[in-house]
């Protein structure tokens, strides 16, 4: 069962629930800009009165207190609008990716049993039919209707509370308290079916205390906003974090290097968030240095093991510390993280956050030595509540307080841990461990490669042989006999990848995370044997 919880998390100050943080930002610096989208900007004042506005147009639609309202949204103002007025409305958000099919968005409003579903009008197709296969009450969000909508609604819970007398809405916003669930997130389904998350305020405001606090982000910062709203980093550590200092989340709908580029020149962007193919593709483009990239001050890099060539590289290249950090949707997500005041060493993501404890375990979960690698766990105030009525699988999951993260580590005599790989991604080849980041980063080494994966394919007497594929820098050159003998020199002979293949790209999901499960071996990719292949 989850941890007991923190003493430290009533002291005086900390806030109860999650539209506590605007409440008191709006308060400090109304007219402080809280999010752009282009020419559109909204500040606190703003962001605060609709969101409340929201709270009460969601409760004459019948949403209730602990009612789970999905939201289908790509990066814009309205995202935010919704999430803080599901909120304050005392309901649990339901975040969900915008691009999904009808199946999923099916199986995910079923299994939350979602009052209802706000989705964004471009594509509401698949949403529209995932909602009609489970009777769920769909509205489409549209900026200007939804405006106006709004507009009708009260400015603020005291004009609902004089007369008549307050709503469902504004009584459940006073009572939300740290233990409530305030977010349900489904998890990508790369071990089976997504299952829901359950954080909590509590869990989601302790850890944008920590995000704050290693990041050092402050009122009129500027933070780049594309990563997707959502997913946990980009809702926590970029949406929530930045309203609770009063800094400025510029939100990219779409992510692609010239655009991202240009926005850290016109709006200045001083905090970077990112997964490493974002800080990989700024790095390799070639109009890089073309844009003023001098606001930059800190990125936090996540999602993903990052190659210590791409950090290094960014950090020479754009003049800012990079942090890598570690997470998952069950840990709020931040859960350890390398610090700026603090020695960091390639490779690592650091120590854990305030308040929280990480351990390498061996399958018996007993705390294996230093350098030894053994599964990640977790214990603290970021771990999950459960997941959303999965009692057996949280009990599987969380252990006498500890989360099972099923990522393999290890940590050092310093107490800077390392993600090796997650378990289910390790190759098991003629009875020895290969463990793909490994040799991932000696692919990134090459300087021809701009992205490289690798992964296991069956073979006939080993069980598993090593292959990588390849993205190379544009204009560069290099064939996989170079690429493949590049590697063997460097590592174990079990370790260098027999098949090596180049692409255009790698197949990647929302955050833009590498998706292995996808990765296969194309006709005619010839072996270091000289065997054609072709999985």
């Amino acid at each position: 069962m989850p941890p007991p919880a923190d003493p430290s998390d009533e002291e005086p100050g900390l806030p109860h629930s999650v539209p506590d943080l605007l409440t008191a930002t709006a308060a400090r610096c109304p007219e402080r800009p809280a999010l752009r989208l282009d020419e559109q900007v909204l500040t606190f004042a703003e962001l605060d009165a609709l969101s409340t506005r929201a709270a009460h147009w969601l409760a004459t639609l019948g949403v209730a207190p602990g009612d789970r309202v999905a939201v289908l949204l790509p990066n814009v103002p309205d995202f935010a609008v919704l999430y803080f007025g599901i909120l304050r409305a005392g309901a649990v958000v339901v975040p969900m990716n915008p691009l999904l099919k009808a199946r999923e968005v099916e199986h995910c409003l079923a299994d939350a049993e979602a009052a209802l579903l706000l989705a964004w009008r471009a594509g509401v197709e698949q949403a529209a039919e995932g909602a009609r296969r489970t009777g769920t009450k769909l509205i489409a969000v549209e900026p200007a209707a939804l405006a106006a909508t709004l507009a009708e609604q009260p400015t603020s819970l005291a004009d609902q509370r004089a007369d008549p007398p307050a709503s469902p809405a504004d009584q459940a916003a006073a009572a939300r308290g740290g233990a409530d669930t305030a977010v349900i997130l489904y998890t990508s389904g790369t071990t089976g079916t997504p299952k829901g998350a359950e954080l909590t305020h509590r869990n989601l405001v302790r850890n944008v205390r920590a995000g704050l606090r290693v990041l050092g982000v402050a009122e009129g910062d500027v933070v780049f906003g594309g990563l997707p709203l959502f997913h946990s980093f980009g809702q926590v550590i970029g949406l929530d974090c930045a309203v609770a200092v009063g800094a400025c989340l510029t939100l990219v709908p779409r992510f692609d290097p010239v655009t991202a580029l240009s926005m850290v020149q016109r709006d200045r962007v001083s905090v970077f968030l990112g997964v490493p193919t974002m800080y990989t593709l700024l790095l390799n483009h070639p109009r890089r240095t073309e844009f003023d990239v001098s606001s930059l001050r800190v990125g936090l890099c996540g999602g993903a093991p990052t190659p210590p060539e791409v950090l290094r590289g960014f950090e020479a290249e754009f003049g800012c510390v990079v942090l890598e950090g570690y997470g998952l949707s069950e840990s709020s997500p931040l859960a350890c993280v390398n610090r700026s005041d603090r020695e960091r060493v390639a490779g690592t993501i650091g120590i854990p956050i305030e308040g929280v404890e990480m351990r390498i375990v061996d399958e018996s979960d007993l705390e294996v030595p230093d350098g030894t690698v053994g599964e990640v766990v977790i214990r603290g105030h970021n771990v999950m509540k459960g997941y959303w009525r999965r009692p057996d699988t949280t009990a599987q999951t969380v252990r006498d307080g500890w989360l099972h993260t099923g990522d393999l580590g290890t940590r050092d005599e310093r107490g800077d841990f390392r993600i090796v790989d997650r378990r289910k991604d390790v190759i098991i080849r003629g009875g020895f461990n290969v463990y793909p980041r490994e040799v991932e980063d000696v692919l990134y080494e090459h300087p021809a490669v701009a992205e490289a994966t690798v992964v296991g394919v069956p073979h006939p007497t080993h069980g598993q042989e090593v292959a990588a594929a390849v993205v190379l820098r544009s204009g560069a050159s290099a064939t996989p006999e170079e690429i493949r003998g590049f590697v063997r020199e460097r590592v174990a002979p079990h370790k260098y990848p027999r098949l090596v293949w180049t692409v255009d790209a790698l197949p990647k999901g929302a955050t833009g995370k590498i998706l292995k499960r996808e990765v296969v071996v194309p006709e005619g990719v010839v072996s270091e044997g000289g065997v054609s292949e072709g999985v």
